[in-house]
């Protein structure tokens, strides 16, 4: 299933997370299922371990609910 992402540098943690959001809608679209269900795992995987070394990552007040109401 790859590298264990807690053992990836931030660096490649970066890179691997890039490349799943890339790869996913080409997956969706055109891998089996066992490879959407490998994929989904994956980018699980990377993210848990994104938000676990940055929990306190800054959040755009415009991704929040109140954000997007003030821009309607």
């Amino acid at each position: 299933m790859g590298i264990d992402p807690r053992v990836l540098p931030e660096e490649d943690l970066l890179r691997e997370l890039r490349h799943v959001h890339v790869t996913r809608t080409e997956t969706l679209r055109h891998g089996s299922d066992d490879a959407l269900d490998h994929h989904t795992v994956r980018t699980r995987e990377l993210e848990a371990e994104y938000l676990r070394r940055h929990p306190e990552r800054e959040i755009d007040p415009e991704r929040l609910r109140e954000g997007a109401r003030q821009r309607v």
